[in-house]
Parts: structure tokens; C-alpha cells; sequence
């Protein structure tokens, strides 16, 4: 369990911790902000049940498929990659690659935002108008009124939605896998490398203890997310 943690094993669970956090900051955000949009649309009645279902599809869409339409967009030979070309943007000479740091991010945002906004939905749901209203008599800003009333009482569901699309990127495996022809450092990777069997001698167990890590955040990451769930449904009944 110790060697599980140290030297190059600790790299690629810190490599793993950055890009989870990131991608969940990012998704988080942004998530928010689209969820923040949608609610307030009325007209036409049709564009937030399209939005909803789209990021219902989004959300569970992952693995090899995922992986493969982000290479035919954005690989060395993409469409996107190549149609930049044409405007001067070199993506490819900027350093971006679909396999590494920043791309795998990018990747993980198309399924980390719409479930961020199926998460953080209800939340926004609950936000009753006539607080708003009341706020707005008071002679409030919009500004003022989400510093004030919104963001506090949105706090534990976005929180809550940030922690669990970590966990959500930090087990991700197939798709990370596919972009990287398993080269990535990422600890589900690794963990496979030893569980089929390509191990030094004398290190049959490392895989299952680096699982056992593994296994040990993703608790404690979800038990702090159902705090924060349990705290932010008391402002929906």
C-alpha cells in the first residue's frame, strides 16, 4: 500500500487528482451557467426539455465511441483540426494534442457539463421567484440577489456537483484508454496495466493496492457529496 503512493505510482495519482478536479471545475462552471440560462427560458416551451434530453444522452455517452469522434474532430487528421488550419490556427504546432493533459480535459468536459446541469437542475428549480421578487422590492441588483440569496443556498448542490463529477472523471477509464493507446498515466490505466499481468516480479499485488487507493478516495469523495446532496434538498421541500 505504500509503494502504491510513492515515486511514479504517487505521479500518476497526482496526474489523475489534477485532471479529475479540473474537468469537474470546468464542467462545474459552465454547468452551472448553462443550468442558470435554461431555467430562466419560457419560449418556446420545447427548448428546455431538448436541452434536458440532450444532456440526459450526453452525460452517459463515453468509452471507445467517445473517444473515436473526438479523434475524427480534433486529432492530428481531423475535420476541426484541419478546418482551424484553413484560419491559421495551428493546433497542433500550439502544443494541443487529443492524447494528452489538455485534450483528455477537453474530452471529459462533453460528458462532465451535461451532468453537471442534470445535477445541479433541481437545485436551480428550487430557487422560488418570489424570492427574487421580494429581493428585488428591497431594491436589490440581480447582482446583489444571487451574492446574497442564490448563491448560498446553491452552494451545497454545486459543491455537491463538483464532487461528484471528480469521481466521475477520476474512475473513467475506457475513453482516457482509447485516446492515449493506453500510454496515459492515469491510475485506471496503470491499474489495468497490472492486472493483466505485465508486472515486475515480486509485484503481483501493486495493481490491487493502487485499486485500493482507488477505492478509498472515491469514498470518501462520494460520502462528502451525499452531505452536501442531503444539504441542499432541504430547500426543495
Amino acid at each position: 500500500m505504500r509503494e502504491a503512493v510513492s515515486g511514479t505510482y504517487l505521479d500518476s495519482f497526482l496526474y489523475t487528482v489534477k485532471l479529475s478536479a479540473l474537468s469537474a471545475f470546468l464542467g462545474a462552471v459552465l454547468g452551472a451557467l448553462l443550468t442558470a440560462a435554461v431555467v430562466r427560458v419560457e419560449r418556446p416551451t420545447w427548448a428546455r426539455q431538448a436541452v434536458s434530453s440532450f444532456a440526459g444522452v450526453a452525460a452517459n455517452l463515453g468509452g471507445i465511441p467517445l473517444a473515436f469522434a473526438f479523434l475524427a474532430a480534433l486529432g492530428t487528421q481531423g475535420l476541426v483540426t484541419k478546418m482551424l488550419g484553413w484560419f491559421g490556427i495551428d493546433l497542433i504546432g500550439a502544443g494541443f494534442s487529443i492524447s494528452n493533459f489538455a485534450g483528455i480535459t477537453v474530452v471529459y468536459l462533453y460528458f462532465q457539463l451535461p451532468l453537471m446541469f442534470l445535477v445541479s437542475l433541481p437545485a436551480f428549480e428550487g430557487l422560488r421567484p418570489t424570492w427574487r421578487e421580494t429581493a428585488a422590492n428591497l431594491g436589490a441588483s440581480p447582482a446583489r440577489y444571487w451574492w446574497n440569496v442564490g448563491l448560498p443556498i446553491l452552494t451545497p448542490a454545486l459543491l455537491g456537483g463538483f464532487l461528484l463529477l471528480f469521481a466521475n472523471a477520476f474512475s473513467a477509464y475506457a475513453t482516457a484508454y482509447a485516446l492515449s493507446s493506453g500510454g496515459a498515466k492515469l491510475i485506471p490505466v496503470q491499474i489495468r496495466f497490472f492486472l493483466q499481468g505485465n508486472t515486475i516480479t515480486g509485484k503481483d499485488n501493486l495493481g490491487y493496492a493502487m485499486a485500493a487507493w482507488m477505492i478509498i478516495i472515491m469514498v470518501c469523495v462520494m460520502g462528502l457529496y451525499l452531505i452536501l446532496r442531503r444539504r441542499s434538498e432541504q430547500w426543495q421541500r
